[in-house]
C-alpha cells in the first residue's frame, strides 16, 4: 500500500496520465460554487497528487491499438482469418496502472466531492485509458475525440498518451442520495458551466454520455445506492464511492461496494473512495481498505497522529480538546486547501466538541478516534500503523 503524508513528498517521478488529466480538468471543469464560480478548476498540489497517483502508468505497459483487433476480429468473424484472440492481443485497460484501487482520507471541505466529479467527467469522456508512450510532436487534440472545444496537449517525448473510453459506464455511489450529491451535484454545476455541455447531458435521474451510442442504458453516469441498487453488479469501466467510512455490513454498503469491485474488474474499470477518518469500532469498507496493505491501492491520508510536529514532548499525538491544539491540526491537515477559511472550521469543531468530541477529531481533525465510550488511548489505533505504512514519494 502506498500513502503519501507531506507536501513537500509530492514529487512526481513515474509514468502517469496525472498531467494530460489536469490539464484536461482545466479546460473542460468550472469550478461549481463561490465566488470563482465558473471559472476554471485548477487542481490543488495535494489533489493533483491524488491525480497522478491515480493515472499512474506501470512502467511495463504496453499499448494494444484497438483498431488492429477490431480489424482482426471482423475477419475471424467473416472466416477470413484463422488466428485466435489472447490477453496480450487486447488493449489494456485497468491492467495499464499501477493501483486498482484508491483511497483519499481527508478532513471535511477540502474539496473530496468536486475533484471526484472532475475525475468522473474525465473517466466519461476525456482521454482516462492508457494509449502508449508518446515520440517527439504527439499531440492530443480534443476535436479528433467528440470536442469541438479546441483544445491541444503536447506530449512530452516519453510520456503516457490517452485516450478516450469506448464504452464507459460510470457509477457514483453512497449511503443515500443525498450523500451521493456530494459529487453528482458539483458535476451536474460542471456541465451547465463550461464546455463538458458538449460531451455530457443532464437526464432525469442519469447523465449521459454523449458521442458514443444513441442508446440511453449504455455510456452514462448512475447514482447507486443501498436503496437504489438497480445497476448494481453491471460491468462498470469506474465507481467513485464517496463518504466509505459509513459503508458498513449493517448498512450493506459494504456489499454494494465488493459487488462494484467485481463488476469493475470484468470489465477492466477501476473504483476509487473518500472518506472523512472512520471510527475504528466500526470495521467500515473504509477501514477494511486501508487494512488490507495491498501494494495495488494508493491511499492518501495526512494522519496528524503520525506527524512528529504534532506530537507533545513524550511523543503522543496533542489533545484535540485546546483550541490551540486544534489550530495546529488544522494548519496540517488542511494545508493546500487554500480555499478553507480555518477560523470557519474552527467554529464547527468547536461546537461539535460539546456534543460529539470524538465526531469532531475524524471530521475536521482527520484522526481515526472511536465513538463515545472509546477506551483505545488517543492515537494508538493510528500508531499501530506507523511501521507498516510507507511513503511514496
Amino acid at each position: 500500500m502506498a500513502t503519501a503524508a507531506e507536501p513537500a513528498s509530492f514529487v512526481v517521478d513515474f509514468a502517469t496520465l496525472g498531467d494530460l488529466a489536469d490539464a484536461w480538468i482545466t479546460r473542460h471543469c468550472r469550478v461549481p460554487d463561490g465566488f470563482a464560480r465558473g471559472r476554471p478548476m485548477k487542481l490543488a498540489d495535494w489533489q493533483f497528487w491524488w491525480c497522478a497517483n491515480r493515472y499512474r502508468i506501470r512502467e511495463d505497459a504496453v499499448f494494444v491499438d484497438p483498431a488492429v483487433v477490431a480489424d482482426l476480429l471482423e475477419q475471424i468473424a467473416l472466416g477470413d482469418s484463422d488466428e485466435t484472440i489472447t490477453n496480450d492481443d487486447v488493449p489494456l485497460l485497468n491492467q495499464a496502472f499501477q493501483y486498482r484501487q484508491t483511497l483519499v482520507v481527508a478532513p471535511q471541505k477540502t474539496g473530496k466531492g468536486p475533484t471526484s466529479a472532475a475525475f468522473v467527467a474525465f473517466e466519461a469522456c476525456g482521454p482516462s485509458v492508457f494509449a502508449g508512450w508518446a515520440q517527439a510532436g504527439d499531440v492530443y487534440v480534443c476535436s479528433d475525440h467528440g470536442c469541438d472545444c479546441g483544445w491541444e496537449y503536447e506530449y512530452l517525448p516519453g510520456e503516457a498518451k490517452g485516450m478516450r473510453h469506448p464504452s464507459p459506464l460510470i457509477q457514483i455511489t453512497a449511503t443515500s442520495e443525498d450523500q451521493a450529491d456530494n459529487i453528482y451535484r458539483p458535476l451536474r454545476a460542471m456541465i451547465k458551466l463550461g464546455p463538458l455541455r458538449h460531451l455530457l447531458a443532464v437526464r432525469e435521474g442519469f447523465i449521459r454520455i454523449l458521442g458514443l451510442s444513441d442508446d440511453d442504458d449504455l455510456d452514462r453516469i448512475d447514482v447507486v445506492t443501498a436503496s437504489a441498487n438497480s445497476r448494481l453488479g453491471n460491468p462498470i469501466s469506474d465507481a467513485e464511492q464517496d463518504e466509505v467510512g459509513l459503508y458498513y455490513r449493517s448498512n450493506k454498503m459494504i456489499n454494494v461496494a465488493e459487488t462494484q469491485r467485481r463488476g469493475a474488474a470484468g470489465m477492466g474499470g477501476r473504483t476509487h473512495a473518500t472518506t472523512n477518518a472512520w471510527d475504528p469500532a466500526m470495521n467500515s469498507y473504509a477501514q477494511q481498505v486501508y487494512e488490507s496493505g495491498s501494494d495495488d491501492i494508493f491511499v492518501l491520508y495526512r494522519n496528524p497522529d503520525l506527524e512528529p510536529s504534532l506530537c507533545d514532548a513524550d511523543g503522543r499525538p496533542i489533545s484535540f480538546k485546546t483550541k490551540a491544539n486544534r489550530r495546529r491540526i488544522f494548519e496540517w491537515v488542511y494545508e493546500g486547501s487554500w480555499w478553507v477559511n480555518l477560523d470557519s472550521i474552527e467554529a464547527e469543531a468547536a461546537e461539535l466538541m460539546k456534543k460529539d468530541p470524538a465526531q469532531a477529531e475524524r471530521f475536521f481533525g482527520n484522526r481515526l478516534v472511536q465513538g463515545t465510550g472509546s477506551w483505545l488511548p488517543l492515537g494508538l489505533w493510528a500508531g499501530a500503523y506507523a511501521g507498516k505504512v510507507t511513503a511514496d514519494a
